[in-house]
């Protein structure tokens, strides 16, 4: 028995010791925009020490297994922290706070696609990584934009346009559900 933890803890030490340092990078990266998110959703008045701790641990958690269903865990738990700050502490719903806790949520989702990809001891040429994060870029700069002209053109309906736009996004949101199961089943 004694052998056999031995052994583990050497194959622990060998995993541990030919980790590269790009991988690495990576999911520090995504610790840190997910902590980033939660500093960003949670209001201030929940930021205790004891709280931060807490988030702190879910923010590693898809960092150090980011094939499993910790990255879900994140989103929920920031999505979480924003629906608490809007609507347990009714703090306003600015629209800064909000492109910014999207784009650091889509962010965590493709940092963790890319660190699934990467095996954590082999060497990666920089410019793919370089290469997924201006494609990502690309994405957020283009929501973001979307985005900020949704909201403006949003503003000149008064509250007739509010209830339009609300119903068209959902049966679009709707249709594009229904057009993903299609094609889920097609194959």
């Amino acid at each position: 028995m004694a052998g056999g933890l031995v052994e583990r803890v050497r194959a622990v030490r060998y995993r541990v010791a030919r980790v590269s340092a790009l991988p690495l990078l990576v999911r520090g990266g995504i610790f840190l925009v997910v902590f980033a998110g939660f500093l960003l959703a949670y209001p201030v008045q929940m930021l205790a020490p004891r709280s931060l701790l807490a988030l702190a641990v879910a923010a590693v958690l898809p960092a150090v297994a980011p094939r499993r269903l910790w990255p879900t865990f994140a989103a929920l738990v920031t999505v979480g922290g924003w629906l608490l700050a809007t609507l347990g502490y009714d703090r306003p719903p600015a629209l800064w706070r909000l492109l910014a806790v999207a784009t650091l949520l889509y962010l965590a989702h493709t940092l963790c696609a890319l660190a699934a990809l990467l095996p954590y001891d082999g060497l990666i040429d920089p410019d793919l990584v370089l290469r997924w994060l201006a494609r990502a870029g690309g994405v957020v700069l283009a929501s973001a934009v979307l985005g900020i002209v949704l909201a403006w053109l949003g503003g000149l309906g008064g509250t007739d346009g509010t209830q339009a736009a609300t119903v068209v996004g959902l049966l679009v949101a709707v249709g594009l559900s229904a057009l993903l199961g299609w094609l889920l089943r097609r194959r």
